[in-house]
């Protein structure tokens, strides 16, 4: 097989190349992107592979239209082949308001094959194709221009890699008739909320100690100003505000230009163009009226005694997905099996789909005394017996 490494600039050459991979069944997909002085990610390279090429396309060449990739991304016809791809995912959502579509993204398929917890690239490049990555460009500056040939070479590795990867997966899930599990996962990575900056939903990343609703909700109006106006400057947000000057914000509730210059951490804005924005979020949380004001859930109550229940549940988890490898990570976490333990219909996925079948169903048994847990005569593992 005979692959071309080029570096496409022009419209014409990646209409061209996008047309030859458009009768193809899929193709990889990887991106470069820098985004540590920029709100939105800077897209500089797209790098695609076909069977038989790969091209890395100039995101940030003058006069390059990406119309063509989109129209590309849009054919259901050819699998759209990521690694970890919700960052890449991102950029176009945000872009081009797309998601590029049916997807396969191998860091999953990774996981429900068996390779471990969030499985690295390099970890099944090495284990699934024998080759070795170059590392000499992981922090290059991919916004340098010219690219150089050794930074071409490198970015197209990561797509050429892949192909051998997802062919080498996909036969995998087709033997233990997994793919549809690697399909149902699809649905959260395909989904336009995963992706949704709702600026007021951004309170609810910040992490604080206080749970009054009043503080909650001014909270929630500081956040919201501060995601816009990074939005809109297209800067970090840590560079409008940081995260504990805002809860500092909530706290104290500055209502005058003078009561926001004596803050401790966020004084400076009351000498800034913002102030004014400020003072207008934390007044707009205090307007709020009461039954409008942000509630958040309340911490689940165990009963006592439930302790022991959620150990079994965890030896259960742990044999089942030894047993079927498949990484625990993906089938429950240690919260769901608390909720599980509390509730026969908590609304957590190991209660429902491929989950359900390979774990929650016997969860439940177990929690139920319907099953039982016992070392194997040899005391190497763990065996799942019916109650009678």
């Amino acid at each position: 097989m005979t692959t071309t490494m080029e570096l496409i600039t022009k419209t014409a050459d990646l209409a061209a190349f996008c047309q030859r991979l458009s009768s193809t069944e899929f193709i990889t997909v990887d991106t470069e992107f820098h985004r540590e002085t920029t709100y939105w990610p800077l897209l500089c390279l797209v790098q695609v592979a076909g069977p038989d090429e790969a091209y890395c396309i100039d995101a940030m060449a003058d006069g390059l239209d990406l119309a063509p990739l989109y129209e590309l991304f849009r054919d259901t016809n050819v699998v759209k082949v990521f690694h970890a791809a919700r960052q890449d995912l991102e950029i176009f959502f945000h872009k081009a308001d797309l998601i590029p579509a049916p997807l396969f993204d191998s860091q999953v398929a990774a996981m429900v094959c068996g390779f471990g917890e969030s499985v690295g690239y390099e970890t099944l490049v090495t284990k699934l194709t024998s080759a070795r990555i170059d590392k000499s460009q992981r922090f290059t500056d991919w916004t340098r221009r010219p690219l150089s040939e050794q930074q071409v070479d490198y970015a197209l590795a990561d797509v050429i890699h892949l192909r051998d990867i997802y062919v080498k997966l996909k036969a995998e899930l087709e033997r233990s008739n997994r793919t549809a599990w690697v399909a149902e996962e699809m649905g959260v990575l395909t989904s336009p909320t995963t992706y949704a900056l709702t600026p007021e939903d951004s309170w609810r990343r910040l992490k604080s100690r206080e749970k009054k609703p009043r503080y909650l909700a001014i909270l929630k109006e500081v956040s919201a100003w501060r995601e816009r106006t990074a939005q809109a400057q297209n800067t970090p947000r840590r560079r409008v505000i940081k995260d504990d000057a805002l809860i500092e914000l909530a706290a104290l509730k500055p209502t005058d230009e003078n009561a926001l210059s004596q803050t401790r951490l966020s004084k400076h804005l009351g000498r800034s163009k913002h102030a004014t924005e400020v003072i207008a979020a934390v007044k707009r949380g205090l307007d709020t009226p009461d039954d409008q004001c942000p509630h958040l859930p309340r911490a689940l109550e165990k009963p006592p005694g439930l302790g022991p229940v959620i150990d079994l549940l965890k030896v259960l988890l742990k044999a089942r997905c030894e047993a079927s490898d498949v990484a625990l990570k993906l089938v429950a976490t240690v919260d769901d099996l608390e909720r599980i333990a509390c509730d026969d219909d908590a609304d957590v996925p190991a209660l429902s789909g491929w989950r359900r079948e390979l774990f929650g169903a016997d969860a439940l048994r177990l929690k139920h005394g319907q099953l039982a847990l016992s070392l194997s005569p040899d005391s190497k593992t763990v065996d799942v017996v019916e109650r009678t």
